[in-house]
């Protein structure tokens, strides 16, 4: 069997053993809340003498940030993690680790960026993040924490993608609430992800390197272009390493879930934790005869539209919810990047958006009731009425 019994694990302490095994060379990282946990647990490993890693406090997450790109770049697996308000200072140099193309790992654990200050969840730091070039993963349960944060180092680190990845879990929902976690094997998580060998490192002197250098007009573009297809890569070379997974732990993982979405006619889109309610509801739905399904994408970036457009194809009305507000009055990122997609498409299903859990306001089995009596209604009137909602607002 590649997995133990069952341990009870929080989302943090879940991040924390997955790094444990990874035993990554380098950590650098600033405690912020709702992440502390996971560097927190792991510096406990450190001083145990359980890992080999080098611990770096720092005094800032702009300065973890800018040692993960050095240490990166010098040849070092190297690991960080923050939430919120510590990845928008990380800002200037979470674009830099992208640009210098650093296989590098964070956790980051979704919160409300301010103002005003609100340590609870939703998905705006991320989202904020999700042109900066780093590949994304949002995960349902501990279960998925742990094992993405272990998947993400062979993708950033794969020959054809070497970019930085995000491992994304619901602040205080996840990161916090206990549930049984099925551990791996060290020594196969070992095997798994291999040795890291960067292939330009800084501290090769014999074939000295230029890192972050100037680039004007001659050569900044095609740069740029480069890292647009090593993300194009990765919508090819992922599913090399999921499949590669599932033969080694026997859990597969793909681009999207779809919850019995294959004969539905109304669905919801929706990511991170919120999917659990939303198939609590479905499971409901089904017994009364209503044809509900739910699409749930795991990875955001790259943007698996192809995927997404397939497996709406037999969709009538689909609401797509967003846990934060992109402020562009014409609907959440996810809302917008989806029916961009659903363009060019045959399919034509009635879409709207609901904007939901700002600042860890909870979502309700009632409020997800209410997302589907609405498509019910959009279905009969063969007309979306409102394409922007605000789920569980007060007026």
């Amino acid at each position: 069997m590649a997995k133990s019994k069952m341990i009870p694990f929080t989302g943090d302490q879940a991040v924390a053993y997955a790094m444990k095994q990874i035993e990554p060379d380098v950590v650098a990282a600033y405690p912020i809340t709702p992440q502390t946990e996971i560097v927190m647990n792991f510096s406990n490993y450190v001083a145990n003498g359980q890992v080999q890693t080098e611990m770096i406090p720092v005094e800032s997450e702009h300065s973890a940030m800018s040692a993960c790109v050095g240490a990166a770049a010098a040849g070092a697996r190297t690991m960080t993690a923050t939430s919120a308000n510590g990845l928008a200072l990380m800002w200037e140099i979470v674009y830099i680790a992208a640009s210098t193309r650093l296989p590098m790992v964070m956790p980051v654990v979704n919160r409300a960026l301010s103002g005003p200050i609100n340590i609870h969840c939703d998905h705006s730091d991320t989202m904020g993040a999700r042109d900066s070039g780093w590949i994304q993963i949002y995960c349902e349960n501990a279960q998925e924490v742990y094992e993405n944060t272990i998947l993400a180092v062979r993708i950033a680190e794969h020959k054809k993608i070497l970019l930085p990845v995000m491992v994304c879990q619901d602040g205080f929902i996840t990161s916090h609430g206990v549930e049984g976690v099925a551990l791996l094997d060290d020594k196969k998580v070992k095997d798994f992800i291999g040795e890291y060998n960067i292939e330009n490192p800084l501290l090769d002197v014999d074939n000295p390197v230029t890192y972050g250098p100037l680039d004007l007009q001659d050569y900044y573009f095609e740069h740029k272009r480069q890292q647009s297809e090593a993300m194009k890569n990765a919508l090819i070379a992922i599913p090399e390493v999921l499949n590669e997974f599932e033969k080694t732990f026997g859990t597969k993982y793909e681009f999207i879930e779809k919850y019995k979405l294959d004969d539905a006619e109304v669905a919801i889109v929706a990511m991170s934790s919120t999917a659990g309610t939303v198939k609590f509801v479905v499971d409901e739905l089904r017994q009364k005869g209503i044809k509900a399904g739910l699409l749930r994408p795991r990875i955001f970036r790259p943007f698996p539209k192809e995927k997404i457009v397939q497996a709406l194809k037999n969709i009538k009305a689909v609401a797509i919810l967003d846990r934060s507000e992109s402020f562009s009055a014409e609907g959440g990122p996810l809302y917008t990047e989806i029916k961009s997609g659903l363009y060019d498409s045959d399919i034509k299903p009635l879409v709207t958006n609901y904007i939901y859990g700002l600042g860890g306001r909870d979502i309700f089995p009632e409020d997800i009731k209410k997302v589907y009596k609405d498509l019910e209604e959009i279905l009969s009137k063969k007309k979306v009425i409102n394409p922007l909602n605000y789920l569980g607002s007060r007026e």
